[in-house]
């Protein structure tokens, strides 16, 4: 991982931390905290790229904010109350990061923060929670977390 994403992952490990404390809360990922923070995550690796001497990254940033928010928005459009707009857009963030590593990062991370989520849920009505509300965002932050770290990209 070069040093110079670091600064991106900082800012993405704070917002991540808040945003998932708050959805937990409050079922609610705030633009006031997801717009501005997914803005200055987006400028720090697109820095990034071009500070190391790899433009073509920028592309896999762009790439997986978009492939993450089209994908999640038509999650959103097919169950609006059981995945909100705010999951989308931390899921645009989510996939930029990810783009960063490569499209079958994005696609694996994602796909890792949908299955833990739908074991989440699995669980809540195996615990006879069925109508129990989970917050998506955490699991989102996870996936992402897992496949970063994971490597190798």
């Amino acid at each position: 991982m070069p040093w110079a994403l670091a600064p991106a992952l900082a800012v993405f490990a704070v917002l991540g931390l808040a945003l998932a404390v708050i959805d937990v809360r409050t079922h609610r990922l705030p633009d006031a905290l997801v717009l501005p923070g997914g803005a200055t995550i987006l400028v720090l690796l697109v820095g990034s790229a071009l500070n190391i001497g790899e433009p073509e990254r920028v592309g896999g940033v762009v790439g997986g904010a978009a492939l993450a928010f089209v994908g999640c928005l038509a999650v959103h459009l097919a169950r609006p109350a059981a995945f909100g707009g705010g999951d989308v857009k931390l899921a645009a963030v989510c996939g930029a990061v990810l783009g960063w590593c490569g499209v079958e990062a994005a696609v694996s991370g994602l796909a890792a923060g949908f299955v833990a989520g739908g074991v989440a849920a699995a669980g809540t009505i195996a615990a006879g929670e069925r109508g129990a509300a989970l917050a998506f965002g955490p699991f989102l932050l996870a996936g992402t977390w897992w496949r970063v770290l994971s490597g190798p990209w």
